[in-house]
């Protein structure tokens, strides 16, 4: 591992002098290029420089601990902190060697549908939607509603999202599954705990040279919108379905004014879901390996438990609690998007240890 790493510090410097190259400065394209080579090395080699310093230090305070002076003592202690942190530091460089998944900087399309529960469970997706709106706001991301089909008392039937930013995908894509709600409804006079459901997904934005449809795997079909929107929507044939004839997907959309809108909507909603699929169907076997760490992603899988009469949000791939409902449903899904990417992270690297026969943690070197 640590000759990797040298060997990564190596290219980091070799970057670094080229960028300050007046010759590199002045080619836009391949100093873009470079540049962003040198942040993605950064911030393990960071690491990599904060673990021989520790190293170094903690080799001088064994010495002096061993010295027989009146420092000895405090020296000792000194020396065991430093070692603590050294396990940390070496823990956090295995994970940061881990290869990452290449869908990590894509944007996202999010789909939320209503489940089991009637109109208590389109109250929750329309709740989940407002969630997801708002963490992207907190992380500097533009979210805006791709389709969207009102339900009950002020649900949502089902909702897609479209959420651009970088590492979008990389913070969301543990979202999949079904997610649950506990809680008494505004109509129960009994004052009964009722459960209803939505399901997540979350699909890597995908671009036309990511996924080829030939035109005619294609069924387009105009109609009238159904939702609201003002008269112009209302009364002409702007709404499109497509139907993708090879998988059977089908996607619509009717919320634009225009056909051509609605069309190109449903071609980006089109291509990530069959990207996604795509990518599942190549992703089997190691994904097969992480299922036991995060979950399959599949929306017919239970990941998370709301109950809003405990104030606790209970995430069951990794046994993770925290008691603040109303403040993760307001966007604080910070803590839990940190501990299920951590999740992923040691699941890839057990995978890496497998895969390349390797010695534990405590021999790797």
């Amino acid at each position: 591992m640590f000759e990797r790493l040298a060997q990564l510090e190596e290219r980091h410097r070799d970057l670094e002098a080229q960028l300050a190259d007046p010759e590199v400065v002045g080619d836009g394209e391949r100093y873009t290029s470079l540049a962003k080579q040198h942040a993605e090395l950064s911030e393990v080699v960071g690491l990599y420089r904060r673990w021989r310093s520790t190293r170094d230090d903690l080799e001088v305070a064994r010495e002096m601990a061993g010295d027989g002076d009146d420092e000895a003592g405090s020296m000792a202690h000194e020396a065991q902190q430093l070692a603590a942190v050294l396990d940390r530091l070496e823990a956090d460089l295995q994970l940061a060697l881990v290869p990452t998944d290449p869908n990590d900087d894509r944007d996202v399309i999010l789909e939320i549908r209503a489940a089991a529960g009637g109109d208590e469970a389109g109250l929750f997706a329309g709740e989940l939607e407002d969630m997801y709106r708002r963490y992207a706001q907190a992380q500097g991301w533009r979210a805006r509603v791709l389709e969207r089909t009102p339900q009950g008392i002020g649900g949502v039937k089902d909702t897609t999202l479209e959420i651009v930013g970088r590492g979008a995908y990389a913070h969301l894509k543990h979202e999949s599954g079904v997610h649950r709600v506990q809680r008494v409804p505004a109509t129960e006079s009994q004052g009964r705990i009722h459960t209803s459901t939505a399901s997540v997904a979350v699909l890597p934005a995908a671009e036309e040279v990511d996924v080829a449809i030939a035109a005619n795997d294609l069924r387009i079909d105009v109609f009238r919108s159904s939702g609201p929107g003002g008269q112009s929507v209302n009364t002409t044939d702007s709404a499109v379905r497509i139907t993708h004839l090879p998988s059977g997907l089908v996607v619509s959309c009717q919320d634009e004014k225009s056909q051509h809108q609605n069309r190109d909507k449903a071609l980006r909603i089109l291509r990530s879901r069959l990207l996604q699929y795509e990518q599942e169907q190549s992703d089997l076997a190691r994904a097969q390996a992480r299922r036991g760490q995060i979950g399959t992603g599949d929306r017919s899988e239970k990941i998370r438990t709301y109950n809003l009469p405990q104030s606790r949000i209970t995430d069951h791939r990794i046994g993770l609690s925290v008691h603040d409902v109303e403040a993760v449903l307001s966007g604080g899904l910070d803590e839990m998007v940190a501990a299920l990417r951590r999740a992923e992270q040691e699941a890839r690297l057990a995978d890496l240890d497998v895969e390349m026969g390797a010695p534990t943690a405590d021999h790797a070197g």
